[in-house]
């Protein structure tokens, strides 16, 4: 196999990989986008065909590989659709900004998160606490990837 084409399946099958994961988080293509054969179930080869469609799309100069810029083009595509998508469903009385108010929906409970952070009830978070949750989020993302 050639080289470019090895790395380009292994980049493929890793976006592919990520697709049910982002479709999950609201950052990828829906079910009924991924069920090509509308059939109710997504089968491996639909995934990994997504994943293909994903790469391609990301590839704008068709050369099998993603360069840094694509790459960057990407991720700011995604970064003002979510944003916009944050917008639309924060931004209560449709102003266009978004309040500290606002940021602070019930939704997002500060309160709430400092509670889970702090698992020994001190009222502080320690650096322990802290590395701990991260560690755990980062366990969370790598499990829905693997999943």
């Amino acid at each position: 196999m050639k080289r470019s084409t090895f790395i380009a399946a292994i980049a493929a099958a890793a976006i592919g990989v990520t697709t049910l994961s982002a479709m999950a988080r609201d950052r990828g293509p829906d079910f009924s986008t991924l069920d090509a054969d509308g059939n109710g179930e997504v089968t491996l080869q639909e995934m990994q065909a997504a994943g293909q469609a994903r790469f391609t799309d990301a590839d704008t100069d068709g050369d099998g590989f993603l360069s840094l810029a694509e790459l960057q083009a990407r991720v700011e595509a995604r970064a003002q659709d979510r944003s916009e998508r944050l917008m639309e469903r924060m931004d209560a009385d449709e102003d266009g900004r978004l309040s500290m108010a606002e940021m602070q929906s019930p939704r997002r409970n500060p309160a709430r998160m400092f509670d889970r952070l702090d698992a020994d009830n001190s009222g502080g978070i320690s650096a322990e606490e802290f590395e701990q949750a991260r560690a755990e989020g980062r366990n969370r993302g790598s499990k829905q990837r693997d999943n």
